[in-house]
């Protein structure tokens, strides 16, 4: 079984060596699924927030895998996209914000991508992308920036949002067309289709929901439970958060069909990671989190997001796992779960470490640090609150140093103040071993930045 090849890296490399002899059947697929803007207080598997969605499939996953406690993307869309996609920090892309279709922040061409990656040194994969881009740009390919980027099929939404979740502008392979369809069930129905076309080929399908991403809106009727919404301007005014959570609820209801027509041998066979790209929106954040500080910032309700993986491999059941993660890791880990193991003899992305160990025990190697930052507004602009909260975090395990354009330096003692309600440095008197942190945590960020 693979999974058995997680537990040491010695073991690793003999599967590197031996992997060329193995049939593709014994390759898993995998399944990553990102949530758009959904923060830990949306998700049913974790303690912030007092509301919940009803997400019976994730908290399946839940139970059936391995829920991260520690998982850190960028505070927007695009930027923790190009990390997962190169591995990179977004200082080394020049993706550290929304990209806008107009501007000049898309993701490079010149990157190597997680497609371009596995076609080189796992070329019996098929790969896709379904939903959501959000990294092109008019000068960079715009339509056509998927496929230049290595994406093997590429079908949805190539900007950041719609305007309408039942009518909007669906892009396959180059070309764009007015859909309508409700687009989260669009989104799956392609999902489902292409696996099925994939045959007894093992594949990495990259879907990436809208939902639940604004603008509000009343999801049709099957897909959530009743919460007495009859989708009126005013009634979403009154309650965003309960059409928030609807989309959630939809988004969980279609998750739950695609597993379901997924084959019983090819879902054994399948890895299924469960991601939020960054916190909640401002709009519908609850407690812990506030408004100011949730989607688009820097601080925990901005860049703490929902990971869960379970599905082949994953023998740790309902665990909670501790160690940090940053969404660099995401490229690793993929490419070590489709097989490519030692590092030695393939060129790596410097800010990706694997937690595919962690999948079948705790054992493997853990980042030290997790690193975010947010820079450079949609169009290059750099003004108002946007260019107030530019600038860069990072953490250890318990220890968090911010310092952006509006708020200088802050530190903050996650183990005792998760919410980052005491800012260590307002005091003027820091404790000894808070100083220590602070030194240790500037340099890894000048050491970071520097090796750009």
């Amino acid at each position: 079984m693979l999974f058995r090849l997680f537990l040491t890296q010695a073991v690793l490399a003999v599967a590197c060596l031996l992997g060329a002899a193995l049939p593709a059947s014994a390759s898993p697929n995998i399944l990553l699924i990102i949530a758009d803007d959904m923060g830990l207080d949306a998700s049913p598997c974790y303690p912030e927030g007092i509301e919940k969605p009803a997400m019976p499939t994730l908290e399946r996953l839940c139970r059936e895998g391995v829920v991260f406690d520690n998982f850190y993307a960028t505070p927007v869309c695009s930027s923790t996209r190009a990390t997962i996609l190169t591995g990179r920090y977004g200082f080394r892309t020049g993706v550290g914000a929304a990209v806008g279709r107009n501007s000049s922040n898309g993701l490079p061409l010149s990157e190597t991508t997680l497609f371009q990656f596995l076609d080189r040194y796992a070329p019996q994969y098929a790969h896709a992308v379904i939903g959501k881009w959000h990294l092109a740009t008019a000068d960079n390919g715009d339509v056509d920036h998927p496929r230049l980027a290595g994406a093997g099929t590429y079908v949805g939404i190539v900007s950041g949002n719609v305007d309408d979740y039942d009518y909007w502008p669906r892009t396959r392979d180059g070309e764009t067309a007015m859909v309508e369809g409700y687009v989260t069930s669009v989104l799956t129905d392609e999902a489902i289709a292409w696996i099925d076309a994939q045959g007894e080929r093992p594949w990495f399908l990259w879907l990436a929901h809208i939902a639940p991403h604004l603008p509000l809106h009343l999801p049709p009727g099957g897909l959530i439970s009743d919460r007495g919404l009859d989708g009126s301007p005013d009634s979403m005014r009154q309650r965003p958060r309960d059409y928030y959570f609807a989309s959630l609820e939809a988004l969980d209801t279609e998750l739950g069909r695609l597993l379901q027509s997924i084959p019983q041998p090819v879902l054994d066979n399948t890895v299924i990671i469960f991601i939020g790209d960054n916190g909640t929106p401002n709009r519908t954040v609850q407690p812990p989190y506030e408004r100011r500080r949730a989607k688009g910032s820097l601080y925990e309700g901005g860049i703490h997001a929902p990971l869960i993986v379970a599905g082949k491999g994953v023998t740790r059941h309902g665990v909670r796992e501790q160690a940090l993660v940053n969404s660099t890791d995401l490229f690793a880990t993929i490419a070590n779960i489709a097989g490519i193991q030692t590092r030695d003899a393939v060129s790596w992305p410097e800010d990706s470490v694997s937690f595919a160990p962690l999948l079948a025990g705790s054992a493997g190697p853990h980042r030290q640090y997790a690193y975010s930052e947010l820079f450079g507004s949609p169009g290059g602009g750099n003004s108002g609150r946007a260019r107030q909260l530019e600038g860069h975090t990072i953490r250890d395990g318990r220890w968090k140093y911010m310092n952006t354009v509006g708020g200088g330096e802050e530190l903050f003692d996650l183990a005792a103040d998760p919410y980052e309600q005491n800012d260590l440095l307002a005091s003027g008197e820091l404790p000894v071993e808070a100083a220590g942190a602070l030194t240790d945590l500037r340099n890894e960020i000048a050491r970071l930045l520097a090796s750009k």
